[in-house]
């Protein structure tokens, strides 16, 4: 036997039984095995029907519109229009500005559901294809997390509008860096000549735009809309593994025990891993962010897995005095940027068939979020 086999076939074996065995066993001494085992059941099943179904009931509606905006010309007038925007700051055609509203307005795998469009799709080369991942995640529920900061003010809050405000322009500075440094990659991988659809190379080089065969506009109406919402249930049953998997185990490693402390094997129960390692940085964290508490980590630790779950926290500290407005508008830009990029980035680069380039979009992301809370924070302090 040659020693890669041997590594193979021995090795690795054992070194993951190690590994798996102080990870879940790290687990279920401190949750106990039978509440460690129903609380990951019981927050895979909560996921997978206030999640997954959610997120796929917006996949098909973003489908739907994303196919009808192709059918009709739409997205190849904003291609036109936002390219000498979107090409320099993204390096992306003026198109992928749909994802960016279609994913801002919901979630991010709406992304794919218009990735899955070849109407859409056509614009972009080959090597820019998975950098929607990227760029999608960045502004995915920034509307609700937007929306859900300025709502706060009226609970007597200053400074919240501005907040969000800022939180959204650092959210935009962490999607540059992001996408930027995901295509130095993705060039590295495919190239830079090749189109994401070959068959429409030659009217992209001459710089067509037609569409589909003439039909009536009824029809067509009809007919993109429903192509478009199928295309979104396939996305939704895509990422079902990804999301019950990922996320179930990334929100046990980021909560911790029920209200009373104990623990139950309830759903989204967990040890709070994330955050005491969080704690341990701060020294490194609070320049960088310039946090008012330690407390304030939790929250874009939580937004690794949830960003809903993440501003959820924010009143309570709010009330408590353990975060200002300035933390706010940090917790907007990670929140919105991230926007628990980590249980579904590895099921939207599996779905545009990227799945060797997960681990660089992940690496790609986080210094992307960072960026968004460092540029959040010092343009709060700048302008306030």
């Amino acid at each position: 036997m040659s020693v890669k086999n041997y590594k193979k076939t021995i090795i690795e074996p054992i070194v993951f039984l190690v590994i798996f065995a102080v990870l879940f066993g790290a687990i279920g001494h401190r949750m106990g095995a039978v509440n460690m085992l129903s609380t990951l059941m019981n927050t895979a099943y909560d996921l997978l029907m206030n999640t997954v179904f959610y997120i796929m009931a917006i996949a098909v509606l973003a489908g739907a519109i994303g196919s009808v905006l192709s059918e009709f010309g739409v997205i190849g007038l904003i291609n036109t229009i936002v390219s000498p925007l979107m090409r320099p700051l993204y390096g992306l055609p003026g198109a992928a500005s749909v994802g960016v509203m279609t994913t801002y307005l919901s979630d991010n795998p709406a992304i794919l559901a218009l990735a899955d469009d070849k109407a859409f799709i056509r614009y972009f080369r080959k090597y820019q294809v998975p950098a929607l991942t990227n760029i999608g995640t960045a502004f995915g529920m920034g509307a609700i997390i937007t929306t859900f900061v300025i709502g706060l003010s009226a609970g007597g809050s200053t400074g919240l509008v501005t907040a969000a405000i800022v939180g959204n322009v650092g959210a935009i500075i962490g999607s540059i860096v992001s996408t930027r440094l995901m295509l130095i990659f993705t060039k590295k991988e495919y190239g830079t000549e090749s189109w994401a659809l070959e068959e429409y190379a030659e009217k992209m080089e001459k710089n067509e735009t037609e569409g589909l065969p003439e039909k009536s506009i009824g029809l067509r109406l009809i007919e993109s809309t429903l192509s478009g919402g199928k295309s979104g249930v396939k996305i939704g049953l895509e990422i079902i593994p990804g999301v019950l998997i990922i996320c179930s185990l990334v929100l046990m490693l980021t909560n911790g025990p029920s209200a009373d402390g104990t623990y139950t094997g309830a759903a989204f129960e967990g040890v709070g891993v994330f955050p005491w390692i969080a704690e341990k940085l701060s020294f490194i964290l609070k320049p960088l962010f310039g946090f008012s508490s330690n407390e304030c980590i939790s929250i874009p630790i939580t937004a690794l897995g949830s960003a809903g779950a993440a501003i959820a926290l924010i009143p309570e500290m709010i009330k408590t005095g353990q975060a200002s407005g300035a933390d706010v508008a940090v917790f907007t830009a990670m929140c919105m940027c991230w926007s628990g990029y980590l249980s579904t980035h590895v099921a939207m680069m599996d779905s545009l068939g990227a799945r060797q380039l997960t681990g660089k979009a992940i690496l790609c992301h986080t210094i992307g979020g960072i960026c968004a809370g460092v540029a959040a924070h010092w343009i709060f302090v700048i302008i306030v």
